[in-house]
């Protein structure tokens, strides 16, 4: 009887070292959830990944045809911020060797793209909820038996973040006028990280700042990581700008507002600022990111549908701040892959690639359909525009992250006004103000 025993014993050991993972593990899903984790992205990423993952498991779980399976998230630190090649040996091992089923996160583009060729060579449907590069999902179109395993889910690519961009750069304007203030022709000041993804805001301000009527007075570019920013300051302030557009998904967020503030440069910052949108931003930029504003995807007092507000009030809840847009985890795995699996009744990528890519559906911040491109391809890409993905821009405003746009935003002739519950006018700064009274 011992010996039947010893020989189960071994003989279910042996299998563990086999396969690498305990026996129950087959009645779970796994999902990888990869992103820069020591980086306020990649804790996005994480913290929408685990309120999902309660959310659904509380239920208990996701019907698979005839069985409930549980979710089990994978953390892969892709540290895609500073090394390339981390990335891509993140998301090999969350093929080989944790075997995943599924992969939510991905913020560099320049990371992304090669992680998104590993994902899809394995097979594995991939949802991004960080990189805009257009072409992250144009790739799909062009080859789509590789790439048809992407989607994306934030933000919307950078084509529309740029669309975004100018609107609010518009709404500041009419909102420095309504001030009153005494500036006959707005001078702009382009800062724009040196990343792939913002690229081609470098463009977009050149091509289209020109043609609201204002001058563009330089193209600044410094490094993501920047910690100091005192020289493109100074020839900002020099170049006599009133509204400095401000492209920033890195760290130098910080150090840029800070130091705006301090110069007291008389100009209102706006654009995109990745570290704008974390509670702790007041705090890292000592006050003096008053009045700097960014897109956003979320902001406390704003609802753009009925499922915003329970998300952001149980991701307050259990994390203690406001989620930031890679929190998009969240929608990923809760109204995407989950309803998707239970159509499809299994966990085959293919069968469910063609169930995703023809729903339409909300998500915590709008209505997600996604895209062809004019032949009539897949994209995989999100819809933009009223009653689709459109984002915020939030400001800062005494210590508050307030929501000011869209706010009565009319997209084109003849398009319903958009206003969300919640927002309230753009503030323009006292010292900008006084400047051009």
């Amino acid at each position: 009887m011992k010996k039947a025993v010893g020989v189960m014993v071994l003989l279910v050991f042996g299998l563990f070292m086999v396969f690498g993972v305990p026996a129950f593990a087959a009645d779970t899903i796994k999902i990888g959830v990869i992103g820069p984790m020591n980086f306020v992205q990649g804790q996005g990423h994480w913290n929408g990944a685990t309120l999902a993952m309660e959310v659904i498991n509380a239920k208990g779980g996701i019907q698979v045809g005839n069985k409930k399976m549980k979710i089990e998230l994978i953390k892969a630190d892709s540290n895609e911020h500073l090394s390339i090649p981390d990335a891509t040996n993140a998301m090999e091992r969350l093929m080989t060797r944790d075997k995943v089923d599924f992969v939510v996160g991905g913020f560099r583009t320049e990371a992304v793209l090669p992680m998104q060729d590993i994902a899809c060579e394995y097979k594995k449907i991939f949802i991004g909820c960080g990189a805009a590069t257009d072409a992250i999902c144009t790739r799909v179109a062009e080859d789509y038996d590789t790439y048809k395993y992407w989607f994306r889910m934030t933000p919307f690519n950078g084509t529309n973040l740029a669309k975004a961009s100018i609107a609010h750069l518009m709404s500041t304007a009419g909102a420095m006028k309504q001030a009153g203030l005494n500036i006959p022709k707005f001078k702009v000041a382009a800062a724009i990280e040196q990343a792939q993804w913002a690229d081609g805001f470098v463009g977009l301000a050149k091509a289209y700042i020109p043609k609201l009527g204002m001058d563009l007075t330089g193209v600044w570019r410094p490094s993501a990581n920047a910690t100091d920013v005192t020289a493109e300051l100074t020839a900002i302030q020099r170049s006599g700008a009133h509204i400095i557009y401000a492209i920033f998904s890195g760290p130098v967020g910080i150090p840029f507002a800070r130091q705006t503030g301090e110069l007291k440069i008389p100009a209102i910052q706006m654009g995109i600022n990745v570290e704008a949108q974390k509670d702790d931003f007041w705090e890292a930029t000592q006050g003096m990111g008053n009045y700097v504003m960014t897109s956003n995807t979320y902001a406390r007092d704003v609802e753009q549908n009925e499922n915003t507000k329970a998300f952001v009030d149980a991701y307050v809840k259990r994390f203690g701040e406001t989620p930031t847009y890679t929190a998009g985890t969240y929608d990923a795995i809760l109204f995407a892959l989950a309803p998707s699996i239970e159509e499809a009744g299994t966990l085959n990528s293919d069968k469910i690639v063609s169930i995703l890519e023809n729903r339409v559906f909300k998500n915590t911040t709008s209505t997600i359909k996604y895209v062809k491109d004019s032949e009539g391809r897949h994209l995989h890409d999100i819809q933009f525009g009223p009653g689709y993905s459109t984002g915020l821009a939030t400001q800062w405003q005494d210590g508050k992250l307030k929501g000011v746009w869209p706010y009565k935003w009319v997209a084109a002739q003849g398009a319903p006004e958009v206003t969300y519950k919640g927002i309230v006018p753009i503030k323009i700064p006292p010292w900008v103000i006084e400047a051009y009274k």
